[in-house]
């Protein structure tokens, strides 16, 4: 399916960055930033009063520290720009939670569990959903072994459609882990057995 082309007459009203930054701090254990910003191009009423345009809605950051293993043994948000001052950012450190999870473990539905509803932020929740991905991505190479002459089979493999092991691009990159896709004519009839 092709792109929907972009109208020519179209006007940015909202823009809303997520950024994922990612540090070793060189002792095993690594710090995830992940920020989430929201802007108008025109000033907002809010309730919390009038935000010119340019001004952050949200500006919310989330720190995690996980260890290599991808368990998370430090986390907790900071709220910069809110449209409810004193409100959005009284959830104690309710990010606390994510402590003891594991990346790749049931993470997006533990998070669910326990930060879901009024127990979080939905912004900052919102932002624990990037986390599994943009971890593997700074893992990849360096903790995560990625290479096709690895002696275990690569990570990757398996993890999305075009790395599945019966698709050509593991037949070219990882040739040597590719399941080519089973011929339904070479598989025996129970009466053949």
């Amino acid at each position: 399916m092709a792109l929907p082309p972009a109208a020519p007459e179209r006007q940015l009203k909202h823009r809303r960055s997520i950024n994922v930054q990612i540090y070793a701090r060189g002792n095993g254990l690594w710090e995830v930033d992940a920020e989430i910003v929201d802007v108008k191009t025109r000033e907002a009423r809010l309730a919390g009063g009038l935000r010119q345009a340019g001004d952050p809605i949200h500006d919310m950051l989330l720190r995690i520290v996980v260890n290599e293993q991808l368990d998370i043994v430090e986390a907790g948000s900071q709220t910069r720009w809110m449209p409810y001052p004193g409100h959005c950012d009284d959830h104690d450190d309710a990010y606390a939670a994510l402590v003891g999870l594991n990346l790749l473990k049931g993470f997006r539905q533990a998070v669910k569990e326990r930060l879901g509803g009024v127990a979080g932020c939905t912004h900052i929740t919102e932002l624990t959903q990037v986390l599994p991905t943009a971890v593997i991505q700074a893992f990849a190479g360096e903790v995560i072994d990625t290479r096709e002459d690895s002696a275990s089979r690569p990570f990757q493999i398996d993890r999305c459609h075009a790395l599945r092991s019966d698709g050509a691009a593991v037949k070219i990159f990882y040739p040597r882990w590719y399941r080519g896709a089973v011929d339904p004519a070479a598989v025996p009839t129970p009466l053949e057995t």
